[in-house]
C-alpha cells in the first residue's frame, strides 16, 4: 500500500515534521506524504548527503512540496534543541509531528547527555522535540477545522521491558541487564513512547496523540544487529518481516486517516488496528504521570 490520490486526502497547506527522515521508514513516509500536496515537510537526520539525495528524488515526485532538512544527532539534546529552534524560526504552524527516529537492541552505552543510549535516543530526544514544538502545535490546533497530530513510533517489543516498566533510577547509567539487556532496554524505551502518547492525550486533548507499531521491518535497525540478535529477530518473526514500503503503512494511515475513527492516546498495530494485548505498564496512569514529570524535570534547561 502506498498513498495515492484516490485513497489519501489532500494535505494542502499542512506542515509536517518527521524525525529520522533520511532512511528506512522515515524516508518512505516522507516520499509518500510528499505526493499528497503538503505545504512543507521538515525532516531530521545525521547524514546531509543522504538528505540531499532524498530531496532530489522527492523533488521529482512532488515538485510543489517544499522540503527542509534539519541536521540533528538524536543522541545529543543540544542538537535536538537547535533543530527544533530552526524549525520554529522557519514555520508558524505544524500539523503533523512524526516521532520516527530510533535505534534498536544497542549494546550498553550512553548518549552525549549521559542517558542510557536507547532511552536517550528513542524517548528523550523526542520528548525535547515535543516540548519545543508544542506551542506551535497548540497554536495550529486552535485554528478552524484544524487536525493536529503527534505520532510516536513504538514497537510491540515494549513487552520486553524490565520488571516494573521503566527503571527511573538507572536511566542515567548504562543499565547493564545481562544477556538479554539490549532487548530489555529497547523495550523500556518503546514502553516510554507508548506511555507518553497516553499522557499527551490527557494533557493536550485538542491534539491527536497515538503510538504506532510499524511491524517487523527489514531496515538498518535489523541489518545492523549482531549475529545472534539478528537471528533472534528473523527466527522469532518468520514470515512476518516486511519491507520498508510496507513498514510505513501504519504511519501513513495514522497521519492521513479520518480522525473521528482514531482513539486518542491509544496504540495501533499495522494497519490501523488497536493493539489488543496491552500489559499493565502501558495502561498505568501513575507510570504515565511519573514519566512525564521525570522527563519534564530533566529537560528544564532546554
Amino acid at each position: 500500500m502506498s498513498l495515492n490520490k484516490e485513497k489519501a486526502p489532500d494535505l494542502a497547506g499542512k506542515v509536517i515534521f518527521i524525525t529520522g527522515g533520511t532512511a528506512g521508514i522515515g524516508a518512505e513516509t516522507l516520499r509518500q506524504l510528499s505526493k499528497q500536496n503538503p505545504a512543507h515537510i521538515f525532516f531530521t537526520g545525521r547524514d546531509s548527503e543522504r538528505a540531499s539525495t532524498l530531496i532530489q528524488v522527492v523533488n521529482q515526485l512532488a515538485p510543489k512540496t517544499q522540503l527542509t532538512f534539519l541536521e540533528c544527532d538524536h543522541g545529543s539534546l543540544s542538537t535536538v534543541k537547535s533543530a527544533a529552534e530552526r524549525f520554529i524560526a522557519a514555520s508558524t504552524r505544524l500539523d503533523i509531528l512524526i516521532c520516527n527516529a530510533g535505534i534498536m537492541a544497542e549494546p550498553t552505552g550512553l548518549t552525549k547527555d549521559r542517558y542510557e543510549v536507547q532511552f536517550g535516543v528513542n524517548h528523550m530526544a523526542h520528548a525535547l522535540f515535543m516540548k519545543k514544538l508544542l506551542p506551535t502545535l497548540q497554536q495550529t490546533a486552535g485554528e478552524p477545522d484544524a487536525d493536529v497530530r503527534i505520532l510516536l513510533l513504538t514497537s510491540i517489543s515494549f513487552r520486553f521491558h524490565p520488571t516494573g516498566g521503566i527503571c527511573f533510577d538507572e536511566l542515567k547509567t548504562t543499565q547493564d541487564l545481562g544477556v538479554t539487556g539490549a532487548w530489555l532496554r529497547y523495550g523500556q524505551s518503546k514502553l516510554a513512547n507508548a506511555v507518553y502518547a497516553r499522557e499527551l492525550d490527557r494533557r493536550f486533548p485538542e491534539i491527536l496523540s497515538i503510538s504506532i507499531h510499524p511491524g517487523i521491518v527489514k531496515t538498518n535497525l535489523v541489518g545492523n544487529l549482531g549475529f545472534f540478535d539478528k537471528a533472534f529477530v528473523y527466527l522469532a518473526n518468520f514470515r512476518q518481516l516486511v519491507d520498508t514500503a510496507h513498514g510505513a503503512h501504519n504511519t501513513l494511515w495514522a497521519a492521513t486517516s479520518d480522525r473521528s475513527k482514531i482513539w486518542n492516546g491509544q496504540m495501533y498495530d499495522p494497519v490501523g488496528k488497536l493493539t489488543e494485548k496491552l500489559n499493565v505498564a502501558v495502561q498505568d496512569d501513575g507510570l504515565a504521570t511519573r514519566l512525564w514529570e521525570w522527563t519534564d524535570k530533566e529537560l528544564e534547561g532546554y
